[in-house]
C-alpha cells in the first residue's frame, strides 16, 4: 500500500468526521487588519475575473500542520524563501512545549516537521517523541545531512517518516542547495536509516529548467535503498525569491508534467493521481490553504505556507480572521501560477470537483 492502513483509515475517518460537523468556531469571519510587517509582502492587485467560491469555505478544517520549530539552516537554497523572509528571527525557535501545544490546537492527524533544517532543532527527537504519543503521523523534512549524527534520538515507527529534499542527481542538487557534497550525504542518511529500520521517503521540486529525465534517473537510482515512496510538485515564486527565471507558469507546469503519469506508475510516486491530473491541465482543483496551516516562530502563518500576509496568535484566529475568499486562482495574482500540493492536494483529499471515477483511480493508486 501507499501508506500504512492506520494512515488511511484514520485520516478517512477524520476527513468524514470533519465534513459532516465541522467545528463551528472555526467557520466564522472576523475581520483583522493585515500584517504589514513582513517586508516581502506583496499587496494584490484588483483582478478582472473572481473565481467561484470555495465549495468548503464554510466547512473548513486543517489536514497537514506544517510545523517550523525554526528557520535556521546550514544551507541557502536557491528557491527558499523561508531564510529571506525570517532574517529577523532566523536565531529563535519555537519552544519543544509550545510545539506540541499547537499539534493539540489544531488537531489535524499528520504534522509535517519543516522549517529551515528541522534537524537543527536541538530538541527534535523529543518532539518527534511527543508527537507520536499524541498519535499523529510525521513527515520530517529535511535535506538529510544530520540524519546519520543524530539518528540515535529516534526510535522506527509506521507514523514516522524521514522525508528528504532531493531536486535532481548529485551536480544539478548541489547546485540548487549551493553547496558540494550535499547530495552524497543525503543518500548516505537515507542509506543508514533505512538500514536502521525507519521509513524514508523523498521530496522532489520541479524547476522551470529541470529535466524531467534526470528526475526519472533519480527515482531509478533511489531504488537500490527501498525507499517508502516519492513526493513531487511545481516550485512556487515565493515573493522573497521570485526570479522568473526558475519559477514556472501554469503552462510551464502542464507542459512539464504532460508525461509524469508514467513515472508515477512505474515508481512509489505519493501525490494522489486527481492532484496528477491537476498538475497536467486535465482538470482545474481550488486552494484549499487552511487544509495545510503553517506555525512558526511568529505565530500561525496566514493565508498558507507560500504568501506571508499576516502571523495569528492561535489557530481559530488564523482561521476566522484570514480572508479566504481573496485567495486562491482568480482572486489574487500571487496566486495564478501556484500548483503546489501543500494548497492544492488538500482539495483532492476532500473529493473537491470529484469525478464518478475517482474512487477506483485512489483505491487503485493506494493499492499498487
Amino acid at each position: 500500500m501507499k501508506f500504512p492502513l492506520s494512515m488511511t483509515a484514520g485520516l478517512a475517518g477524520y476527513i468524514f468526521k470533519n465534513k459532516m460537523r465541522p467545528r463551528p468556531e472555526w467557520q466564522k469571519t472576523v475581520a483583522a487588519a493585515p500584517d504589514a510587517s513582513n517586508p516581502f509582502r506583496i499587496l494584490p492587485s484588483k483582478t478582472a475575473v473572481k473565481s467561484q467560491p470555495h465549495p468548503m469555505i464554510h466547512k473548513r478544517f486543517p489536514l497537514v500542520l506544517m510545523l517550523e520549530p525554526l528557520h535556521a539552516c546550514n544551507l541557502t537554497c536557491t528557491g527558499c524563501g523561508r531564510i529571506r523572509e525570517y532574517e529577523s528571527t532566523i536565531t529563535e525557535r519555537v519552544p519543544l512545549e509550545e510545539c506540541l501545544s499547537v499539534v493539540e490546537e489544531c488537531g489535524a492527524p499528520i504534522v509535517s516537521i519543516c522549517g529551515g533544517e528541522p534537524m537543527m532543532y536541538p530538541q527534535i527527537g523529543p518532539l518527534v517523541a511527543g508527537i507520536l504519543e499524541r498519535n499523529r503521523h510525521i513527515l520530517l523534512c529535511t535535506n538529510g545531512m544530520f540524519i546519520q549524527k543524530r539518528l540515535h534520538e529516534f526510535t522506527p515507527d509506521t507514523r514516522f517518516y524521514f522525508n528528504v529534499h532531493l531536486d535532481g542527481m548529485e551536480k544539478n542538487h548541489d547546485l540548487a542547495v549551493e553547496r558540494e557534497g550535499v547530495f552524497r550525504e543525503a543518500i548516505e542518511g537515507i542509506r543508514v536509516a533505512k538500514a536502521a529500520g525507519f521509513k524514508v521517503c523523498t521530496n522532489t521540486t520541479v524547476y522551470k529548467e529541470t529535466d524531467m529525465r534526470e528526475i526519472e534517473e533519480l527515482f531509478e537510482y533511489l531504488t537500490q535503498f527501498n525507499l517508502d515512496g516519492h513526493q513531487i510538485a511545481p516550485a512556487y515564486g515565493y515573493s522573497a525569491v521570485n526570479d522568473r527565471e526558475i519559477f514556472m507558469t501554469r503552462d510551464d507546469v502542464h507542459e512539464k508534467f504532460r508525461e509524469f503519469d508514467r513515472l508515477a506508475k512505474k515508481y512509489n510516486v505519493r501525490q494522489t493521481p486527481v492532484y496528477m491530473e491537476f498538475l497536467r491541465g486535465e482538470r482545474e482543483l481550488p486552494c484549499t490553504a487552511w487544509g495545510n496551516p503553517t506555525y512558526n516562530v511568529k505565530g500561525w502563518k496566514g493565508p498558507c505556507y507560500l504568501i506571508t500576509d499576516g502571523h495569528y496568535k492561535t489557530f481559530e484566529d488564523l482561521m476566522t480572521q484570514t480572508p479566504w475568499e481573496s485567495y486562491g486562482p482568480g482572486n489574487d495574482p500571487r496566486c495564478e501560477h501556484c500548483m503546489m500540493h501543500c494548497g492544492f492536494e488538500p482539495s483532492a483529499a476532500l473529493g473537491i470537483n470529484a469525478k464518478f471515477s475517482d474512487n477506483f483511480k485512489l483505491l487503485s493508486w493506494m493499492l499498487r
